[in-house]
């Protein structure tokens, strides 16, 4: 009962010494309060919040993230780890990129909403919104191009660029440009998982 009411305690105290620093409505879900990760990377983002390139961000990010324009990125609280890869490069200028629940990013990845103009590259061409769905994945050294929109349970392969959407998602896409290399049976897939497990 004590460890309980310590946790909690604690747990409070540190969500008010992060208010300080990062907006509260960001400072909650799986990785705060079941998983606690997000604590360590609200003190490893520290740095980079106040004096770094992330100094006007008010979420954890890490200094190895770069964020063109948070005020354009909208994300379910679940999905704060994709801050976190090294190398991940979030371009919104002037468009939006909106981020379901349970994504995972890996490191290197590109999500760009604005190309330059092909006539005159000092430019940039009008922005086009970009939607990843729910329990989407994009693997290692992606590039997610303006417009794009994956839907649920989306798999992007490393590598790959991603020109154009997939809405119906429940698919892996890979290549360049990336196709649909396979679909996705997800309820049959969590039928097994639920065979599996009462077995064991």
């Amino acid at each position: 009962m004590k460890k309980i009411v310590y946790s909690r305690v604690f747990l409070w105290l540190i969500s008010a010494f992060m208010s300080i620093f990062y907006d509260k409505s960001h400072l909650k879900g799986k990785y705060f309060y079941e998983k606690r990760m997000g604590w360590l990377w609200a003190f490893k983002g520290l740095p980079s919040r106040l004096i770094g390139k992330n100094r006007k961000v008010p979420w954890p990010v890490s200094k190895y993230c770069t964020i063109s324009n948070f005020r354009n990125i909208e994300f379910h609280p679940d999905s704060i780890n994709i801050f976190q890869s090294f190398g991940t490069y979030y371009q919104s200028h002037d468009a939006k990129i909106r981020i379901g629940k349970n994504v995972h990013i890996a490191p290197n990845v590109g999500i760009i909403t604005t190309n330059h103009d092909i006539y005159n590259p000092a430019k940039h061409v009008c922005g086009k919104d970009i939607t990843i769905g729910d329990n989407s994945w994009i693997g290692m050294n992606s590039v997610i191009l303006p417009g794009v929109t994956l839907g649920i349970n989306t798999i992007v392969g490393a590598g790959s660029i991603v020109t154009k959407s997939f809405e119906q998602g429940n698919c892996v896409i890979a290549g360049v440009p990336a196709r649909v290399i396979k679909h996705l049976d997800i309820d049959s897939n969590r039928r097994m998982e639920v065979d599996i497990s009462e077995k064991l």
